[in-house]
């Protein structure tokens, strides 16, 4: 690494210090040796967890919610809370390190996401996620991510051929950032704690067809905003669910390198093989839900949650044609 490169990491490390110092502190305050011992197992997850979160489109909580809901038999709002919570730290230390290393952002469109999710975000998390029921949540969570699990399987190679960003990819920054923010912050990343981060990124890679170096970084950085303003939210009114600090406390030094070395080395190695990876676990995730349900879901239920995958990938194709069509009229 060069001389100036590494002074261009200062302000990340200066993060870190301080956060672990923090951190530190409220443990040795509070005696919180016990809860670290009892929430080993969900340290140990979030450092998958926390290595997709900094090289995929796919926040932490891809790993932390399921971990939490279906194998510890946690509540789906405390996994939804637990995501905000994790990818404060993680996703926001993962940010500050792409930008300390100036990698490319769509930061036009990235901005007018992030007033979006500003406004949407707080609205979702007061007015709908209240009415929705955890096993909703549940459904929801799994049917998101296996619908980007299976829009990867049959299009990345072409979404890894990308370079740069389509012709005329500019002309949707503000309307198409503004409601990616809106409507995902209020919806799927207020009732879930993840997922404007793949909405905003199926926007970039489908219509504007970006390169997966500016469209990775880019929705690691509206996930860390998001996360910082719905776990700000949670705690304004209402708080979190009990046993969010707990598995915070235990999750948040290992998600505070973990995300970042995950943009570190997916930058070297490539990503396809990552989110070829991660991808297939969004489709188990899926199946392992299904599973989990089938008691309450039945033969209907999972055709309706079939269906959803279905319509999820249809609104994907429909992205696709029409930045395909722009891109050739441009």
């Amino acid at each position: 690494m060069s001389p100036t490169a590494a002074r261009r990491l200062i302000p990340w490390f200066i993060w870190l210090g301080a956060f672990y110092c923090i951190w530190l502190a409220i443990v040795i305050a509070g005696n919180h040796w016990h809860t670290l011992r009892e929430n080993w197992g969900i340290a140990l997850a979030m450092a998958m967890g926390s290595y997709a979160a900094g090289s995929t489109p796919m926040g932490g909580g891809t790993v932390g919610f399921p971990v939490l809901v279906l194998l510890f038999k946690q509540s789906a709002m405390l996994g939804r809370d637990f995501s905000f919570a994790v990818q404060s730290i993680g996703m926001t230390s993962a940010a500050i390190l792409i930008i300390c290393r100036r990698q490319p952002v769509e930061w036009p469109m990235v901005r007018w996401a992030m007033l979006g999710s500003l406004i949407g975000t707080p609205l979702g998390i007061l007015f709908i996620a209240p009415l929705v029921p955890p096993l909703i949540i549940k459904i929801l969570f799994a049917v998101v991510w296996c619908s980007f699990g299976v829009l990867h399987l049959y299009r990345l190679k072409e979404l890894a051929r990308h370079e740069g960003l389509a012709p005329g990819a500019h002309r949707f920054d503000r309307n198409a950032g503004i409601l990616v923010g809106l409507f995902a912050g209020a919806t799927v990343a207020a009732i879930t704690g993840v997922g404007i981060d793949m909405v905003l990124y199926a926007v970039l890679v489908l219509l504007c067809q970006a390169d997966l170096k500016i469209a990775i970084p880019s929705s690691v950085i509206i996930m860390a905003f998001t996360s910082l303003v719905g776990i700000a939210t949670k705690n304004l009114f209402g708080g979190v669910q009990p046993g969010v600090f707990e598995n915070w406390l235990a999750a948040a030094p290992v998600v505070a390198l973990g995300a970042p070395l995950g943009a570190f080395i997916v930058d070297k190695v490539g990503r396809a093989p990552t989110l070829l990876l991660v991808s297939i676990l969004c489709i188990g995730q899926f199946a392992w839900t299904m599973t989990d349900e089938w008691a309450r879901l039945g033969l209907l239920g999972l055709t309706a949650s079939l269906g959803g995958v279905l319509l999820f990938n249809l609104a994907f194709e429909w992205l696709h044609r029409k930045g395909n069509r722009l891109g050739r009229r441009s």
